[in-house]
């Protein structure tokens, strides 16, 4: 090959730039951001502080709104438990109440049939002796039933009237009894633990009236009047001519 291959093609620069020279123009060239770059730093966050504490603001927020629901639905199970329990205590309680009601009247008609036969009837027939006690056992063995059951029976002679458990049908006026005391049981009442099944019906004491006294006080006699009438004269209370 010949000397002229080599050779540089004209408008060339005959002289290579050194290193000294690129890092001279380099810094004489003005500095321009990339478009890219410009756009990063301005979708950046400023503060990364900031960000942080309010996305920790809204889980909080989340946490406590949670934890109000989770607590609401358990108190919410804890009632229907509760009134669960209350509804199967109740009926396991009040479970004999139709029973009760039903056998009432059956004893009412038993201590009316006792209360019929008088104590020298009975001892004058030995047979009507015989079914008296009969009966008088079977009350008994009734009563006893509802007692084992918890139903009281209620018979307030004597007692105060409650009108909670008494229903009054009458009053009697006694001066010498305490007012607002039974004095007489119609019918007793029955109750179921604290349920009252019937009322007992009573008679009340009531205060008697006042003793009016026979003789009403007379008047004050009026100024001119004479105190005392004469003999056959005039009234009390009448004017006395005294003019000659």
């Amino acid at each position: 090959m010949s000397s002229n291959d080599n050779a540089k093609p004209e408008g060339e620069g005959s002289e290579d730039k050194t290193p000294a020279a690129e890092t001279a123009e380099a810094e004489a060239m003005p500095s321009e951001t990339p478009p890219d770059a410009a756009e990063a730093a301005e979708s950046e966050p400023a503060e990364p502080v900031e960000i942080e504490a309010a996305v920790i603001a809204k889980l909080e927020a989340e946490k406590a709104e949670l934890k109000d629901q989770l607590l609401r639905s358990l108190a919410e199970v804890e009632n229907v438990r509760r009134r669960a329990q209350r509804e199967r205590e109740d009926g396991a309680r009040y479970a004999v109440k139709p029973l009760a009601e039903d056998l009432m009247a059956v004893r009412d008609n038993l201590r009316r049939a006792i209360d019929s036969v008088s104590a020298e009837a009975a001892e004058a027939e030995p047979r009507l002796k015989a079914l008296l006690e009969g009966v008088v056992m079977t009350e008994k063995s009734l009563s006893e039933a509802f007692s084992k059951h918890h139903v009281e029976i209620i018979d307030p002679l004597g007692e105060k009237f409650d009108p909670n458990l008494h229903e009054a049908m009458f009053e009697v006026p006694d001066p010498q009894q305490t007012a607002g005391t039974v004095a007489q049981v119609i019918e007793v009442g029955y109750r179921l633990h604290d349920r009252l099944l019937r009322a007992a019906r009573v008679g009340v004491y009531k205060a008697a009236p006042a003793a009016v006294d026979a003789e009403a006080p007379e008047p004050p006699a009026e100024e001119g009047d004479a105190p005392d009438a004469p003999e056959g004269g005039a009234k009390p209370g009448q004017r006395i001519d005294t003019a000659v």
